[in-house]
């Protein structure tokens, strides 16, 4: 099962039981953006922010299934705007696709100035996860038991 996009307007599109739980587990991560975490051009390192989404990312999952996960894949990612030193990055992170023993989950950064009211999209990505037994073999990641 998928959402689309914007989870809000297509979690109907889940089981009533599965979309409740989607909306309890949504992760939201404010980092300030510092010298330490930039590159060259005084811009936040992708790298960072790759950690930071996947982090943020199981978070969500976890929250989901409350199973041991492991990160198996990201998908593309979109690096839309520069996030500059001295700004504050959002991370939004949902749950949009359940599998039997996995999971989406899309990770979206925003960036927003930290001395006015302005934000703006500037990262996606999707990255997806297994949930796996004591012998870190694939286990079913919902119904939760």
């Amino acid at each position: 099962m998928s959402l689309a996009q914007n989870p809000a307007q297509t979690q109907n599109h889940f089981p009533d039981d599965i979309a409740a739980r989607i909306a309890q587990s949504e992760a939201r991560v404010i980092k300030a953006i510092f010298p330490s975490n930039t590159n060259h051009h005084n811009t936040l390192f992708g790298g960072d922010a790759l950690a930071w989404m996947d982090e943020t990312a199981f978070i969500a999952a976890t929250r989901f299934c409350r199973k041991s996960l492991v990160t198996v894949s990201s998908d593309r990612i979109d690096f839309k705007k520069a996030i500059p030193a001295g700004s504050l990055a959002e991370l939004i992170a949902n749950v949009i696709h359940v599998g039997n023993t996995s999971l989406k989950v899309e990770v979206n950064i925003y960036v927003e100035d930290m001395y006015r009211d302005h934000r703006e999209h500037a990262i996606r990505g999707v990255f997806t996860f297994v949930a796996v037994d004591e012998n870190r073999n694939p286990t079913q990641v919902w119904p939760h038991n």
